[in-house]
Parts: structure tokens; sequence; C-alpha cells
């Protein structure tokens, strides 16, 4: 069973040399300035946030960056997103493409909507996941809401006291037991982005989404940005799973 190492900072700085690191998994850490040189191997994959990445002396960041936006456009429309239309449109993507992304899980087995590929979460954790960012950003920061977080959420990392205590991150849940408070979520996503205007955006939220963001100022812009992005990414995330699921079926 491979060894396990979380929350350690013993390997900052640290120098790997001769050594067999095949099938090393790097997941959920800080790897600025992270050098892999003279070493060989192949199918090896680099996911995540990532400002600056550069193969055998060729940046690679600005192709990479270009060539997601051109698969997935929402990304654009959600990171570009200013005036209240702006948001309007980025979200039109989102829905849309979360629609017909539906009906084409709903063509496979729910077991196999419960599947991971490659570690990552599983469709319906996915939508677990958005309910719960949404719930954050926007039940909680904009709307202010007494009780805006779903049992059925999932958060990505550690989970404040009084978040966890309502929810029921072990839970099992089909997709469409998830989807009822998702989409549910994601129509008040569209009210609010309906009836958006100028200072709307601007507006000084006076919750912040959850711990453990720090204690600052918060405006609407950046937590409906927040929803925008969320949904854009994880959506790319979901198609390039399902690909995998779909091939693998007979």
């Amino acid at each position: 069973m491979a060894s396990e190492h979380a929350q350690t900072d013993r390997f900052r700085g640290a120098r790997i040399h001769l050594c067999d690191l095949a099938g090393l998994e790097i997941r959920d850490c800080e790897v600025s300035g992270l050098k892999i040189v003279d070493c060989y191997g192949s199918d090896v994959y680099l996911g995540g946030d990532f400002e600056r990445v550069v193969v055998n002396d060729v940046d690679v960041t600005a192709y990479v960056e270009a060539e997601l936006d051109r698969r997935h456009p929402a990304r654009v429309l959600a990171r570009e997103a200013a005036t209240p239309e702006d948001y309007r449109v980025a979200w039109d993507a989102v829905e849309s493409g979360w629609a017909a992304t539906l009906d084409r899980a709903r063509l496979l087995p729910e077991a196999v909507l419960h599947e991971r590929v490659g570690g990552e979460w599983s469709f319906v954790e996915t939508q677990r996941h958005l309910l719960f960012a949404a719930d954050a950003w926007l039940g909680n920061a904009v709307l202010e809401e007494d009780t805006p977080y779903h049992p059925l959420g999932l958060p990505a990392g550690a989970t404040p006291a009084d978040v966890a205590a309502n929810l029921t991150l072990e839970a099992t849940p089909t997709l469409d037991e998830v989807l009822a408070p998702r989409l549910a979520r994601m129509a008040a996503m569209r009210q609010v982005l309906d009836g958006l205007t100028p200072a709307g955006l601007d507006r000084v939220c006076r919750r912040k989404p959850a711990d453990p963001y720090p204690d600052q100022e918060y405006v609407v812009r950046r937590c409906l940005k927040v929803v925008l992005k969320e949904e854009a990414e994880h959506h790319r995330y979901a198609v390039r799973d399902l690909a995998v699921l779909e091939a693998a079926r007979p």
C-alpha cells in the first residue's frame, strides 16, 4: 500500500535524486518553484491552477489556457464577466452546458455516476460540491439565508464545525436526490442575476461565505463570480470524466 503524507512541510525545499518516483501522486499541495529536471517517464499529468508552466524550456502556460478556453467557452464568460448582462450571459452558458451534460449522464447506470475517475470526485459528488459552493457564496454571503446549507452539500476541504453539523458528508444520495436542491439553488442564482443591477453587483455582503475564509470585505460581484467559475471548471472536469466512463461501457 502506498505511503501517505498529509499536512506536512517536510518536503519543502527538498532535493530528490536518483529515486524511483513512478506512480507518485501530489494532490492539493503548494508546488510553487517545483522542478523536475533530467527525469524520464511517460503519462505525466498536471492538473491545477498554475501561474506559469515550463516544459523543456518552453513556456506552455498561454497555450494551455487558450486551449482550455477554446474547448470550454463558459470559462471565458465566467472569468471576464463585468456587467450584470455579462453575468447573465455567463449563467446562460452554465445552464445550457449542464442541461446537456445531465442528459448525457442519465444515459449511464446510476452506479456508474458514483464511480471516481483517477481519484477525482464522482459525477454525483461533483453535483454535491456545486450545491455546497452555491450555498456558501450565494445562499449565505449574498442572500443571507437563515439556513443556507443543504445537508447533501459537499465542501472541498476542512469544514467549519457550525456548517458540518448540518451536513451528511458520508451520505450516498442518488443523482435525482442531489439534483432536487441543486437545481433549486441554480434557479435561485438565475433569479438573482435576472434582477441584478450595477449597484447590486457592488453591494458589500454582510457575511463571508464560510470559514476558513478570512474576515474581509466580500462584494456581490466577487461572490457571484466564484459561483460562475466553480460551475464552469467543475463542468469541465465532469465532461472529461464522463468520457472515460462512457468509453468503459460495453
